[in-house]
């Protein structure tokens, strides 16, 4: 049972604090606490979870996600897999395909479960995808570790620099180089718009290669009951290892924490100079300062009275759809994100759980959940483009909404302080910033104060629902701290 927030100064020590349960500050209080350590896991909202929490956002009965919906690297995480999170809740729903892709004129392109089912749709484009992508399916299991690792000497040096060859460029490099139909290019577009960066950046290649591939390998699945239910089997499992949780309790100073032989915080570099600042070393804590967010994001919640009618029957199959069109037009989308414009016709990710998971909605109704990146803290309203990008794709959509939910990017930060400027990946995954997060060092966990530990997206191996941040900064913490 979660502790509630204490009265009085009580002073107890612990082997390790954990500040913020997201993902990442429940695997690494986890990771310590599987070791026989004593943890104590503090969170300032009323809920765990972070970017996992679910909640009736429209009405009674609608339950959506408030943040991140769809989880390949959740059930892909190496972490996550060695844990018993089925025994606690966790039920993974596997759509019949992982992702679609609209085009005008009602077709689409599909991001099979099979690799040689997705090259069948791809026409001329359908071997070289095969050879591009097949190769690195076989290896998944093999590189994953090292792909979702700390930087440092990988543990198979060969298939990682195999991997690497193909991720380092810009998708659009990547696209020129293999692929000639605008299904293939419109695929990998849509999949390297997660990066949040313009499509002519090195790494937005192995952006796109990484999700496409863990399609093939693990799919891209939904928890049953909303995404609440990773953050609540993670916080039963640790409390199972004798871990304890404290809610609504919000951490502004270090000198608020009990004595604790490591403390690890699931924050951003701008929340760790307010809480430890005072403590750093002035170089290091000005490092920490040059620290870059990138664009946010714009999400809208809806309450639907029948599934979205796409003009495409393919997109039914699929619980997530990139609305976007071709390879150029997402493109401008998300440049226009990074040089301070809005797009008028946005690059759209939309979730459409309940065709899936009916348990999300009242009977013969239906949520859906879509977002959109906009400049870093923008104040401008997208509500309209984003639900005239999938009417584009889905005539009649606007008809079959009951009500909506929007949050920008100042409503996303207030919800989560981690989502700096609404920038949902704990700051820029550019090729200078992937390398050095959240400042270039040996230990990136290591935040320049004895015993204490960065544990967020903000550090390698970046964004996603996968515990990995949380879990090497507990190694680290373990190797050091906790010895």
């Amino acid at each position: 049972m979660l502790i509630p927030k204490r009265n009085g100064g009580e002073r107890k020590r612990f082997d390790a604090v954990v500040v913020g349960t997201g993902p990442n500050g429940l695997a690494a209080a986890i990771a310590v606490a599987r070791e026989g350590y004593a943890v104590r896991a503090y969170e300032a909202a009323a809920t765990v979870g972070g970017g996992t929490r679910s909640a009736e956002l429209t009405r009674p009965g609608f339950v959506h996600d408030v943040c991140s919906a769809i989880h390949p690297l959740g059930v892909g995480s190496p972490f996550f897999r060695t844990l018993p999170l089925a025994e606690h809740g966790l039920d993974w729903v596997q759509p019949e395909a992982p992702l679609a892709h609209p085009l005008d004129g009602g077709t689409a392109v599909v991001l099979e479960r099979s690799v040689e089912e997705t090259a069948a749709g791809l026409g001329d484009d359908g071997e070289p995808y095969r050879a591009l992508v097949g190769p690195l399916v076989a290896r998944w299991e093999s590189i994953v570790d090292d792909v979702l690792g700390p930087i440092g000497l990988p543990r198979r040096p060969i298939a990682v620099a195999r991997f690497g060859a193909r991720a380092l460029p810009s998708v659009e490099s990547l696209c020129s180089r293999h692929f000639k139909g605008r299904h293939a290019r419109a695929l990998f577009a849509g999949l390297a718009a997660h990066s949040i960066l313009p499509l002519d950046r090195k790494l937005t290649a192995g952006v796109a290669l990484t999700l496409s591939v863990l399609g093939h390998a693990v799919g891209w699945p939904l928890p049953r009951g909303g995404s609440q239910r990773i953050a609540d089997a993670l916080t039963a499992h640790l409390q199972s290892l004798g871990g304890e949780v404290v809610t609504n309790t919000a951490i502004g100073s270090l000198d608020e924490l009990p004595a604790a032989r490591a403390v690890l915080l699931d924050v951003t570099p701008r929340q760790l100079v307010a809480i430890g600042g005072d403590r750093m070393r002035p170089r290091y804590r000005r490092r920490l300062e040059r620290y870059r967010y990138g664009p946010g994001a714009f999400k809208v919640d809806w309450a639907l009275d029948a599934p979205i009618p796409w003009a495409a029957p393919e997109c039914a199959r699929a619980a997530t759809v990139h609305l976007g069109g071709t390879a150029t037009e997402i493109a401008l989308s998300e440049r226009a994100a990074w040089q301070g414009d809005i797009a008028e016709h946005p690059f759209v990710l939309l979730a459409q759980p309940t065709l899936f998971d009916p348990s999300r909605a009242p009977a013969g109704k239906h949520t859906a959940w879509a977002y959109c990146h906009v400049p870093h803290g923008s104040r401008v309203d997208m509500t309209d483009r984003i639900e005239a990008q999938v009417e584009r794709f889905a005539p009649g959509f606007r008809d079959r909404i009951i009500e909506r939910h929007t949050m920008g990017p100042l409503e996303l930060e207030a919800y989560n302080p981690n989502y700096v400027g609404g920038d949902i990946a704990g700051g820029v995954m550019d090729l200078k910033q992937a390398f050095a997060r959240p400042v270039a060092s040996r230990d990136p966990y290591r935040v320049g104060i004895e015993e204490l530990y960065l544990c967020s997206a903000s550090t390698p191996p970046g964004g996603g629902v996968h515990g990995m941040c949380g879990y090497h900064a507990a190694r680290s913490a373990l190797r050091r701290s906790l010895r």
